[in-house]
């Protein structure tokens, strides 16, 4: 069911600030900024030869990345996502083992325009876990 490692995401106050940083440091390939209201943020994608870092900022003050920040001043890791096959039939079969899918439990589209579910950190670790459609 688990695919691979699509990206980690770091939540900061300017993502193009820290994303610029991996692309000096490591000549790494920078995404434009990209507002996703429906998502409350601003993201920038550093492509590394195996994964992805997201950089998130805050798109309003509503935005839950503000409310993160608030508690993390300095910012940090906020979530990982993997890719899974199937969204739908990975949702349920991971709320028939228990795990608690926050939202409605529909799928909305993602940074990269394909459907993605976020899973509560209680059920994995303290982790927050998005999947992504693959």
């Amino acid at each position: 069911m688990l695919g691979r490692l699509n990206h980690v995401a770091i939540a900061v106050k300017d993502a193009e600030k820290a994303a610029k940083i991996y692309g000096a440091a490591f000549g790494a390939e920078i995404s434009s900024a990209l507002p996703l209201p429906e998502h409350g943020v601003i993201t920038v994608f550093v492509t590394l030869p195996n994964t992805k870092i997201e950089f998130i900022q805050p798109l309003g003050d509503t935005s839950p990345i503000a409310k993160f920040l608030e508690r993390n001043a300095d910012g940090g890791i906020h979530h990982v996502c993997y890719e899974v096959a199937d969204i739908i039939a990975s949702r349920d079969t991971l709320i028939k083992e228990g795990a608690r899918v926050l939202g409605d439990g529909q799928p909305k589209i993602g940074a990269h325009g394909k459907p993605v579910l976020f899973l509560h950190p209680k059920d994995f670790s303290g982790a927050l876990v998005e999947i992504e459609q693959a």
